[in-house]
């Protein structure tokens, strides 16, 4: 079941699940040929600086933005369920994601990108967008989640801050991935005031990478 409310910019949805109520946030291109649908990390919402400026740059592109809550959040709950239950949150949501029949890329940041890497071949992803990947919790290195981002199994971009403790640009193994450096950027791709790039120009570096990327895929 889905409730609907539309507002003069967006369209908001909510969606049943196994894990709960969730709720999508329809950010719609004129003459879309792709839907990029993006979630929320583990310690953050969907008002996030990369997430937000994908919704106000891609429509713009061709590319329709659903950026989507977990019922976790939607419950207002503070700490995110175990990653099965945030699978199966997002087996819920798809039937959502797709029903236009364009093909759908599968993303989110932190947490919600290692969601879209595990569920990208079984839901039929045309590609993955993973935003500030945590390869490995802060400081232990040997816990890596490589295996995740490797098994997408569809083409797959990692933009990643240039100092992340999740894992830095230089840790991520060879794969066929492709990876874009945010440069001084940590895990939410806030860059410090002494850096040579602003924050507004950091964020560039994240719409152009994505829209240049999107421009790319079949």
């Amino acid at each position: 079941m889905t409730h609907v409310t539309k507002t003069a910019r967006t369209t908001t949805e909510t969606v049943e699940t196994e894990a709960g109520t969730a709720r999508i946030t329809w950010h719609e291109a004129k003459k879309a040929r792709l839907v990029l649908a993006v979630s929320h990390g583990a310690g953050g919402g969907i008002e996030a600086r990369d997430l937000t400026a994908l919704a106000e740059v891609l429509p713009a592109h061709g590319v329709t933005v659903a950026r989507v809550e977990q019922p976790w959040r939607v419950a207002g709950k503070k700490l995110a369920p175990a990653p099965k239950t945030l699978d199966a949150g997002w087996r819920g949501i798809w039937p959502a994601l797709a029903k236009s029949g364009l093909p759908v890329i599968s993303g989110g940041r932190s947490a919600g990108a290692r969601v879209a890497c595990r569920t990208a071949t079984e839901l039929g992803a045309h590609a993955v967008l993973a935003l500030g990947f945590p390869l490995h919790p802060p400081g232990k290195p040997e816990k890596s989640r490589a295996d995740e981002l490797l098994g997408s199994g569809v083409p797959t971009l990692v933009v990643q801050g240039g100092n992340d403790p999740f894992g830095k640009p230089a840790e991520f193994p060879e794969g066929t991935y492709a990876l874009v450096e945010i440069p001084y950027g940590d895990h939410g791709f806030a860059v410090p005031k002494r850096a040579d790039l602003s924050q507004d120009e950091a964020v560039a570096v994240i719409t152009d990478a994505v829209v240049e990327w999107t421009g790319s895929l079949g």
